[in-house]
């Protein structure tokens, strides 16, 4: 109309020219002229053709009828509970052949289908002599026609196999220019394929992101056990069966036959609505009333009974039971959002109300969905609950960032007072450590005051007591008492020495001896024959077991000049696998080891048992040997 118009006031401006210049027989030509190429321009269709009308050949369980139908034609409101076949004769006429390329633009057809235009075979998809197989037309479809199939008079010829309940027929077809067709398909294949392959992506990584959440967040009870957040898991569960069921219609050839496969996005449907409704529960902390166990208890039972719903709807041809579930799975989901809306706008906090207006939303477009897919006679377009469902996705998101938040913040919280508690604590072991520090060094002070009181008393008090025992009996020579005395002094002596020997260092404690003592074996005419190798350290050796080891060695040598009246002395050291070994070897009078071992004696055992080491006595007149091997572990 556009083109015709223009045509128009051209056609005006022109004749008024034409009138003013030139003659009226030159006129009357060019003016009949321009009203052909107006007809002309009338003529071209300004618009696609859309084709609403068909001549169809319907065939069910064997038995064909021929008529007239509307276009969109759809098989389960026709033909409820049975499958079939039909063909469909759209013929259309143009007032002249298209000079540029044509498309044909189908919303929905099939479930498997055959396009032919003017005999001439445009298109096949799926298997239209095996029902129940793949549903090949289920997304939008733009067929280019071929140059040279169009004539003046044309006949499209649409062959089709509808499955029972799968949503078979055929909708109304466009049939123009590309560049005129073109954006309707794009439109349609935006929202019904590109569309729902986003929102399919968007609930699966969703949903695996919930899981992993649910898997890798744990608490530890008051009982000891692990616990996970069940609002993640449900979650997880809601996205995961969403994912299924939008992408079900990016599956033309699945796994199961019809009717079992439509099973799945039914049972899909279901567990989305209801996990959605738990998570919902578990946000607000529902879980121990009554009525919500009740209501929990009728949602679990829905869907159990969905499985059942479905095959009885689509195995044996009874829909109705199918709306009816449908039915009571969104009346139950809107009693549900505006209980919760209700209970929302009470409480504080933006996290469970965005989970209403979700909720709700969603309930509200799932009605509508109902009402279209179930209820009215148009042939559906798209399911609007495929999108408004990213609103669950979000709120999702929302909630585990608003959670996360809120753990980082009372972290940080933890963490602030964790520290101060930790700095109070060190601040308290720094004052505990310094008392102890002080006690310990005013401990082993007393026990040095102890050692060196106790050697005292062991060795010079005993010595000092037997030279007055000597002097009080009157029959004790002087150099007897001067020999007693003698041993005090250097029992002294080697106490203090005591305390600066290094730990485990058995030569230096050998040689400490020998130079207190060498000067007394040579004013006593003994010989003091030195075989003494450089030994390792031993580590086990601490200060007190190096005194211990001091007064054996002290004793052995302090008998030999005693009592053994030996001419010669000698001190072996050597290390032996087993450990150190340290033999005092003399060519006294020697002794009876047999007899009950006299005071000093006793004292070496008590000493050697003290730092596990072995102390062995081997005497006889001309040779005494005394033993001792520590052990090097």
């Amino acid at each position: 109309m556009r083109l015709t118009q223009v045509l128009s006031r051209f056609a005006r401006r022109f004749i008024a020219r034409l009138t003013a210049f030139e003659g009226a027989w030159r006129t009357s030509m060019r003016l009949g002229l321009l009203m052909c190429l107006v007809l002309g321009a009338g003529w071209a269709p300004a618009q696609p053709l859309e084709l609403t009308q068909a001549h169809a050949t319907v065939t069910v369980q064997g038995v064909s009828t021929e008529r007239d139908v509307g276009l969109p034609y759809i098989w389960d409101r026709n033909h409820k509970g049975s499958q079939g076949e039909a063909r469909f004769d759209l013929a259309f006429d143009l007032p002249q052949l298209p000079g540029e390329p044509w498309g044909l633009y189908l919303q929905r057809l099939g479930n498997a289908y055959e396009i032919r235009l003017n005999g001439r075979l445009l298109e096949q998809g799926g298997d239209l002599e095996r029902f129940n197989q793949g549903d090949a037309g289920h997304m939008p479809r733009l067929l280019n026609i071929p140059e040279g199939s169009l004539s003046r008079h044309n006949l499209l010829s649409i062959r089709i196999r509808a499955d029972a309940g799968r949503h078979g027929g055929l909708s109304r077809l466009v049939i123009g220019r590309v560049d005129e067709v073109y954006p309707l398909f794009r439109k349609a294949h935006l929202w019904l394929s590109t569309g729902t392959l986003l929102v399919t992506g968007f609930s699966l990584v969703v949903g695996l992101v919930a899981l992993a959440l649910w898997a890798t967040q744990t608490q530890e009870g008051a009982d000891g056990r692990v616990r996970r957040d069940p609002l993640y898991l449900f979650a997880a569960l809601a996205e995961l069966a969403w994912s299924l069921r939008v992408g079900n219609g990016h599956i033309e050839s699945p796994p199961l036959a019809w009717p079992w496969w439509g099973v799945l996005p039914v049972v899909a449907l279901g567990a989305w609505g209801v996990f959605m409704v738990f998570f919902s529960m578990e946000l607000t902390g529902w879980r121990r009333s009554p009525l919500v166990l009740g209501f929990r208890r009728w949602l679990v039972l829905l869907l159990v009974l969905g499985p059942v719903a479905a095959v009885w709807a689509l195995g044996f041809g009874h829909p109705l039971v199918l709306t009816l579930w449908y039915g009571a799975l969104g009346l139950s989901f809107l009693a549900f959002g505006l209980w919760f809306v209700a209970h929302a706008a009470r409480v504080p906090g933006a996290s469970q109300r965005i989970v209403a207006l979700a909720v709700v939303t969603n309930v509200l477009v799932g009605l509508r969905d109902l009402y279209v897919f179930r209820i009215d006679p148009a042939y559906p377009s798209n399911s609007l609950l495929y999108y408004s469902s990213v609103l669950f996705g979000l709120t999702l998101a929302y909630v585990v960032i608003a959670r996360f938040r809120q753990v980082s913040a009372h972290a940080r919280e933890l963490m602030g007072t964790l520290t101060s508690r930790i700095a109070e604590r060190e601040r308290e072991l720094n004052s505990s450590y310094q008392r102890l520090e002080a006690l310990a060094r005013e401990q082993e002070r007393t026990s040095e005051r102890t050692r060196i009181l106790r050697d005292m008393h062991d060795g010079v008090g005993s010595h000092i007591s037997a030279a007055i025992r000597q002097l009080q009996s009157g029959r004790a020579r002087d150099e007897d008492v001067l020999q007693t005395l003698r041993d005090s002094l250097d029992q002294l002596k080697l106490t203090i020495d005591a305390m600066h020997l290094p730990h485990g260092d058995i030569t230096a404690l050998l040689a400490n001896l020998r130079y207190r003592l060498e000067p007394r074996f040579a004013a006593s005419d003994v010989e003091l024959q030195w075989a003494v190798d450089l030994l390792e350290p031993v580590q086990r050796l601490d200060g007190l077991s190096m005194r211990h080891l001091q007064f054996m060695v002290f004793e052995a040598l302090s008998n030999v000049l005693q009592h053994a009246h030996a001419s010669w002395l000698r001190i072996e050291a050597v290390m032996v696998p087993e450990g150190a070994r340290i033999r005092i070897v003399d060519n006294g009078q020697g002794f009876d080891v047999s007899l009950p071992p006299r005071k000093g004696l006793a004292s070496m055992r008590e000493r050697a048992a003290a730092i596990g080491a072995r102390l062995s006595v081997d005497s006889a007149p001309g040779r005494t040997v005394v033993e001792i091997l520590v052990p090097a572990g």
